[in-house]
């Protein structure tokens, strides 16, 4: 999906340990305004967003597309989505994966509506599996302007989505 309202990148980020990636926005200050949240596999604080992923170490393949409106939920192709808040004081991203050493930095589109408040809605399937076969596919993150809203589950079926919803929840309900 590519227009002029529309971009849609893929891309590569090596993550080293820990299972995460993160999305940072270019501007290193001025946040005072913007909550931290978090909903499960994201979690968003002043500037950056921490997306938990299939696996604890390799290369994690992200389709990311930056939209001018909501481009709607992949409901057929997802095990788990969610969506939360995000303020961007740039209007310029930018993703990497968890490093030891000096991470490189895998620069997305410009946002549509330049610096401001955005809505993300974050996409996994196989986090019980440790991915798919076809990992190309894993992890899609969506990014558009919108109002500051709550966090939000849009699909929740695999146990480590549970896990990672409500961790003490998830032990009590299977007795460990």
């Amino acid at each position: 999906m590519s227009d002029n309202r529309t971009r849609t990148v893929r891309l590569t980020v090596e993550v080293q340990d820990c299972g995460i990636v993160f999305l940072s926005d270019r501007e290193p200050g001025g946040y005072a305004d913007a909550p931290a949240r978090s909903i499960a596999l994201i979690e968003v604080k002043k500037g950056w967003a921490t997306l938990h992923i299939t696996h604890q170490s390799g290369p994690a393949n992200f389709t990311v597309t930056i939209a001018d409106r909501d481009p709607g939920a992949d409901l057929a192709d997802y095990e788990d989505i969610v969506e939360i808040g995000y303020v961007s004081m740039s209007g310029e991203v930018e993703m990497s994966g968890f490093t030891f050493f000096e991470a490189a930095m895998s620069p997305l589109p410009p946002l549509q509506a330049g610096p401001g408040t955005y809505r993300m809605r974050y996409h996994v399937k196989g986090m019980d599996r440790e991915g798919t076969d076809d990992t190309a596919d894993d992890h899609y993150l969506q990014i558009w302007p919108a109002p500051l809203e709550d966090p939000a589950v849009v699909k929740a079926t695999s146990d480590s989505f549970q896990y990672f919803l409500d961790s003490e929840k998830f032990e009590r309900d299977r007795g460990l």
